[in-house]
């Protein structure tokens, strides 16, 4: 119970867990160093322990946050699997870390070079003809997909309103639809999940500049009609745009670039293993058909085919939508990629997508039997089952999401998509084993048999974790914290 005491109860005056080396300079000489307006009225309010203590502190503050290393981690549409350390050490090497963002192109050739390798990489695995890596997440590749598609209009001479998007889409989707100053029109699904070229042709008209589309799509299922829905969009001037957030269960297998999309966006975070979160930011590069390779955010880099193919950058590119971020992207991400892309190979990364799938599938089979899939049939990477059974007998997604908590499990992503009543969306990964995947299924199932035998449990979850259940009301009207029981 010693976790369970506040850092500031330990403090006792005059403990210190450190000691500052002996100098020669007096206070009164650093302190005349230092800007007034940089300087402290009062001291920090600070605990007064030892380094063991505070030690312990920030490790007992670690394993409280769920995380990859700790236990499974099935969020669909995010893509939480492991992150080989040997990427972290490659991108931690000196000769990186030390190497400045506006060194002379010169004297980074070696750092260039893996950029400009990276890109040839993400060009072989989607199709796409051009690659920029200056996007630093996902939402933010959308955006630039976005900013292209209306300068691509604008080179036409006539900027089109109305961009298309499925009902299942990412949030972010609409998001960055608004921001780059176009209007949403959702279109819905049928009855098997999917995009139909028929509804397309519905809702297409001369004031559509584009289609975004998830492939496969957040239900989990493939486009099967992408072929011709992106002929009609073709047709129609507009472009189509694929949302890269589930790459991972067709590299190797599909190239996006070559059935018609226009415009992807790489999740390096996501389907290369880089990190999310705190290891990042992201990295959301982007690719597109050759095109449209003049709207890429700038500087570009390139080989300078008559200087020995010297890298460099090319700041002369009157067509692109401009830079969107300093510099040139998130360079300790794309290594880490670089490293995870090269260390599989060809061979690798088509595994990666296929022991992806055959992992969703797995689990979907274990648990086809207890819940209820709306969209049935073979999965890609992730799949979407529905609690409304559950429901039905007193105990909702959000309260078997909750009491997975307990069995040190990281919940999947409830309520999304939202044409899934009760939603559960789970993706595996590649990266977890048989044995992790049936003791998950297992505690699933456990979960749902509560419903009938320990329903108040149930419905009072999580009981483990170092927070309990919010007041799921006043915690969302109310910006402090509120808790039930």
């Amino acid at each position: 119970m010693n976790d369970k005491i506040l850092i500031f109860e330990k403090s006792k005056n005059g403990v210190s867990g450190c000691n500052l080396p002996e100098t020669s300079i007096s206070e009164a000489e650093l302190l005349d160093k230092i800007p007034n307006k940089f300087r402290r009225v009062e001291a920090a309010s600070l605990p007064e322990i030892t380094e063991g203590e505070a030690m312990r502190h920030f490790v007992g503050l670690s394993v409280k946050n769920h995380h990859i290393d700790r236990g499974f981690y099935p969020l669909g549409s995010c893509t939480k699997k492991y992150n080989p350390r040997r990427n972290d050490r490659a991108a931690g090497m000196r000769q990186f870390v030390s190497c400045h963002p506006l060194a002379p192109c010169k004297t980074a050739q070696g750092t260039l070079q893996i950029m400009y390798d990276l890109s040839e990489c993400l060009k072989e695995i989607s199709g796409f003809d051009e690659i920029s890596l200056q996007p630093v997440a996902g939402a933010q590749g959308e955006f630039v997909g976005l900013l292209i598609i209306r300068a691509y209009h604008l080179s036409k001479g006539r900027l089109r309103k109305k961009i298309l998007i499925p009902d299942s889409a990412h949030g972010t989707n609409p998001a960055s639809v608004t921001m780059a100053g176009f209007e949403t029109v959702q279109i819905p699904s049928n009855e098997k999940g999917r995009i139909s070229a028929e509804t397309v042709e519905k809702y297409i008209d001369e004031d559509t500049a584009g289609l975004m589309l998830t492939n496969p799509n957040t239900v989990g299922l493939f486009e099967s009609e992408i072929e011709k829905i992106a002929e009609i969009v073709h047709k129609a001037g507009a472009l189509i745009y694929m949302d890269g957030a589930n790459l991972n269960a067709q590299m190797g297998i599909i190239k996006p670039g070559k059935i018609g999309f226009d415009i992807l966006h790489f999740n390096l975070h996501k389907t290369f293993s880089t990190p999310h979160g705190g290891g990042g930011p992201g990295a959301g590069a982007v690719g597109v058909v050759k095109e449209l390779g003049k709207f890429l955010p700038s500087p570009i880099l390139r080989p300078d085919v008559e200087n020995n193919n010297l890298l460099y950058f090319d700041y002369d590119c009157p067509d692109s939508i401009g830079s969107i971020h300093t510099f040139y992207g998130n360079l300790a991400n794309s290594i880490r990629a670089y490293a995870y892309i090269r260390t599989l190979g060809s061979k690798g990364i088509r595994r990666v997508s296929e022991n992806a799938v055959l992992n969703a599938n797995y689990l979907k089979a274990l648990l086809n039997d207890e819940f209820e899939f709306p969209y049935d049939g073979i999965c890609q990477h992730e799949f979407v089952l529905s609690c409304s059974r559950q429901k039905k007998k007193g105990a909702k997604a959000l309260d078997i999401a909750k009491r997975l908590l307990d069995f040190d499990y990281h919940a999947p992503t409830v309520y999304f998509p939202l044409i899934v009543p009760e939603a559960f969306m789970i993706e595996p990964t590649e990266t977890e084993s048989k044995e992790t995947l049936e003791q998950f299924a297992k505690t699933l199932l456990a979960i749902s048999g509560e419903v009938d035998t320990n329903l108040e449990k149930l419905t009072g979850a999580p009981f483990t974790t170092p927070v309990k259940r919010l007041d799921e009301i006043k915690a969302a009207r109310e910006h402090d914290v509120c808790f039930k029981g």
